[in-house]
C-alpha cells in the first residue's frame, strides 16, 4: 500500500469540495464497526494505529515539505476517532450492545471536530503552526482531543451528573 493511499484514506482526499469532513464523516462506521466488534478497547487501538501509520505515511508522502495538502484527512480520521472515545467509552462502561450508537453523541462529536478542525482555535492552532508530519497530524489529534472533553461535560449535564 502506498503512502498516499494511506494518507488521502483510499482516496477520500481527492474527493471534491471538503475532503477533510469526507475523511470525518467516514471514521463514524469505522468507529461504529471497532466498537462493535471490541468495544472501547478495540476502539483504541485501531485509533493509535491509525495515528502512527498515519503519521510514518504523511512523512514519506510530505517528502521534507512542510505544508499540509488538503488531500491528506488521514489525520481527519484519528482526529475524529479520538472525538468518539467518550460514546464508545460510556456504551462499553454501561454494557449496552453493540448496535446502540446514540446518534446524539456522534453528531456532537462530529459537528465539534469539524468546527475546531476549521475554526482552529488555541490549542488547535499552536499545533497546527507545527511543521511536517508532526504539524499535519497533531491539530486534528488536539481537536479530537477538545471534542472529546466537550462531549464528556454535555454527556455530564444531559445525564445530570453535573
Amino acid at each position: 500500500m502506498t503512502s498516499k493511499t494511506i494518507v488521502t484514506c483510499f482516496g477520500l482526499g481527492t474527493l471534491p469540495g471538503a475532503p477533510g469532513t469526507w475523511a470525518s464523516v467516514a471514521a463514524i462506521p469505522l468507529a461504529w464497526a471497532s466498537h462493535a466488534a471490541g468495544g472501547f478497547a478495540l476502539l483504541a487501538i485501531v485509533t493509535i494505529v491509525i495515528t502512527a501509520t498515519g503519521y510514518l505515511a504523511t512523512a514519506r508522502y510530505l517528502d521534507g515539505a512542510a505544508d499540509d495538502p488538503s488531500e491528506v484527512v488521514i489525520d481527519e480520521v484519528a482526529g475524529m476517532l479520538i472525538a468518539l472515545w467518550p460514546l464508545s467509552i460510556g456504551l462499553t462502561h454501561l454494557g449496552t450492545e453493540w448496535h446502540v450508537w446514540p446518534w446524539p453523541g456522534w453528531v456532537l462529536a462530529f459537528l465539534l471536530f469539524r468546527f475546531f478542525d476549521i475554526v482552529k482555535p488555541p490549542p488547535v492552532n499552536w499545533a497546527d503552526r507545527l511543521k511536517g508530519p508532526l504539524g499535519v497530524m497533531l491539530d486534528d489529534i488536539v481537536a479530537g482531543v477538545l471534542t472529546a472533553l466537550i462531549a464528556v461535560v454535555a454527556a455530564g449535564v444531559a445525564h445530570g451528573w453535573f
